[in-house]
C-alpha cells in the first residue's frame, strides 16, 4: 500500500532542501573551474543571464509540476498527459538521467571523502607542493580506494534519503546548509587577507569579452542546468512535498540566487589563493584536486584550511545526492507502492553497483584505458558527457515544452498565482517557456553534436 505524501516541515524547510540539492559539486568544483578556463567575466556574466533566463523559469516550472501534482517525475507527467502519452518519457528520462548522474557523481564525493581525511590527518600538505599531482594522479588510478569511497558516500546518502522527508531530506538540510555556508565564510575571509584577492575579483568579475567563446557562452547555459539540479526530476520530486499555498515563484528565486551566490564565493574562494602563488586559474578539473592542495600547502595553517575545504566538497555533494537518490526511491514509493525503506535500500544498492565502472575509470581496465582506446574516453568521461549534454538538456526541454504547450493553462495560471506575491511575472515565465527556453537549450544540443 502506497505511503500517505509527505510534505516540508515549512517553507524554509523546503528552500534549504532545494537550494542543497542545487548547491554541490557543480559549484564548489565544477564552476570554478570552467570559468578559469573560459576567462572569467564576460563567461561569469552570461552564466548570471542564463540562470535568470533559462534556469529560474525551467525551475518554476518543475516546481510547479510537482506542487500541482503531488507526485514524483513519472507520475506528475501522466497526471497531466494521459498514461500512454511520449510526455511520460521525459518523467523516465528525469529517473534515468539522476540514477545515472549519481553513480559517477558520488566517485568526485568519494575524492572529497579521501582528501577531507587525509587533510584532517596532516599527510595532504605534508607531501607537499611536488607531491599534489602524483597524488590525484594515484586516487584517481586506484579503483580500489575509489570503490570504498564510492560506496561509503553512497551509505551516507542512503541513510539520509531512508529518514524520509521531514525526519531525512529536511533535517539533514537545515543542519548541512548553515555548516555549508558557514564554512564557506571561513575560507572566503582568508582569501580576502591574500594578495591575490584583487586579482581574483578583476577576473571574475571584469568583462574580458576578448577571452568568451561561442563554446563558452553555450557551456555556461549547459552549466546552468547542472547546478540547478534542471531536468533529472529532482526538483519536480521536491515540489511534489509542497503545500498548495506555498509561493513557487518566491521559492525559485530564492533557491536560484543562493545557488548563485554559493558559486561565486566558491570563485572568490579558489581564485585569490591561485594568484597568490601565481598559478593559472585554467587548470580545468584538477583546479580542486591539484592546484589548491599545492596552494594550501603554501599557506600558513594549510592543512586546516584544506580539511575545512573538502568538508565543505562532502557536504555540498551530499545535499545534492540526497536529491538524486530521491528521485529514484520516490518513484518507486509512488509507482509500485514500496516502503520508503524498501524503495531507499534497492535504489541505493543499484546506485552503487551501477557506479562500479566510473570507479575503476581511471584505472588500466576495460572501463579506463580500454574504453579510451575503444571510443576515445573512459567510462566516467562518457556518462558526464550524455548526462550533461544530452539527458539534462532534454529534460529542460521536455519540463518547458510539456509546461507551455500541453498543461492547460487554467491549471498553470492557478497554480502560480497561488500562494504568490509575485503574480505579475506569469505571462513573462510563459513567453519564455514557450520560446525562449527552448531556442536555448536547441542550441546546446546542437553544440553537443558539433553543429554549433
Amino acid at each position: 500500500m502506497a505511503e500517505q505524501r509527505a510534505h516540508w516541515g515549512s517553507k524554509l524547510g523546503f528552500v534549504l532542501a532545494a537550494a542543497g540539492s542545487a548547491v554541490g559539486l557543480g559549484n564548489i568544483w565544477k564552476f570554478p573551474y570552467i570559468t578559469g578556463v573560459n576567462g572569467g567575466g564576460a563567461f561569469v556574466f552570461i552564466y548570471l543571464i542564463c540562470i535568470v533566463l533559462v534556469g529560474l523559469p525551467v525551475m518554476i516550472a518543475e516546481i510547479l509540476l510537482g506542487r500541482a501534482t503531488q507526485k514524483s517525475t513519472v507520475s506528475a507527467y501522466r497526471a497531466l498527459s494521459s498514461p500512454r502519452s511520449l510526455w511520460v518519457s521525459f518523467g523516465w528520462l528525469g529517473v534515468a538521467g539522476s540514477f545515472l548522474l549519481l553513480s559517477y557523481y558520488s566517485v568526485v564525493a568519494g575524492w572529497a571523502l579521501n582528501y577531507t581525511w587525509l587533510s584532517i590527518t596532516g599527510s595532504l600538505v605534508e607531501r607537499g607542493p611536488d607531491g599534489m599531482a602524483p597524488l590525484f594522479d594515484s586516487v584517481q588510478r586506484s579503483g580500489s580506494l575509489n570503490l570504498v569511497t564510492h560506496f561509503v558516500f553512497m551509505t551516507l546518502t542512503v541513510l539520509v534519503v531512508v529518514g524520509g522527508v521531514g525526519q531525512g531530506l529536511e533535517r539533514w538540510s537545515r543542519i548541512l546548509m548553515p555548516a555549508l555556508f558557514v564554512m564557506m565564510l571561513i575560507l572566503l575571509v582568508r582569501g580576502f587577507s591574500l594578495a591575490g584577492f584583487g586579482q581574483a575579483a578583476e577576473f571574475v568579475f571584469g568583462a574580458h569579452t576578448d577571452r568568451l567563446t561561442a563554446g563558452g557562452v553555450l557551456e555556461a547555459l549547459g552549466h546552468a542546468f547542472f547546478t540547478l539540479s534542471l531536468g533529472m526530476g529532482s526538483i519536480i520530486t521536491y515540489g511534489s512535498y509542497l503545500r498548495r499555498d506555498d509561493d513557487i515563484m518566491g521559492a525559485a528565486i530564492t533557491i536560484s540566487v543562493v545557488d548563485t551566490v554559493i558559486a561565486l564565493m566558491a570563485a572568490m574562494v579558489l581564485f585569490p589563493i591561485i594568484f597568490t602563488f601565481g598559478m593559472q586559474p585554467s587548470q580545468g578539473p584538477g583546479l580542486v584536486f591539484v592546484t589548491m592542495p599545492i596552494a594550501m600547502a603554501q599557506l600558513p595553517a594549510g592543512g586546516f584550511l584544506a580539511a575545512i575545504f573538502f568538508l565543505l566538497l562532502v557536504f555540498a555533494a551530499l545535499t545534492s545526492s540526497i536529491s538524486m537518490l530521491e528521485v529514484t526511491a520516490s518513484y518507486f514509493i509512488d509507482e509500485k507502492g514500496w516502503s520508503r525503506e524498501r524503495a531507499t535500500l534497492i535504489s541505493g544498492g543499484a546506485v552503487a553497483l551501477v557506479g562500479i565502472p566510473s570507479a575503476l575509470a581511471g584505472g588500466d581496465g576495460f572501463f579506463g584505458a580500454g574504453m579510451t582506446q575503444l571510443v576515445g574516453s573512459n567510462w566516467f568521461s562518457v556518462a558526464d558527457y550524455l548526462v550533461s549534454n544530452w539527458v539534462l538538456p532534454l529534460g529542460g526541454l521536455g519540463i518547458s515544452l510539456f509546461m507551455a504547450w500541453r498543461v492547460d493553462d487554467a491549471i498553470r495560471h492557478d497554480h502560480f498565482l497561488s500562494g504568490s506575491k509575485l503574480a505579475f511575472f506569469y505571462k513573462a515565465w510563459v513567453v519564455l517557456l514557450k520560446y525562449f527556453v527552448p531556442f536555448a537549450i536547441a542550441l546546446v544540443l546542437l553544440h553537443a553534436i558539433g553543429v554549433v
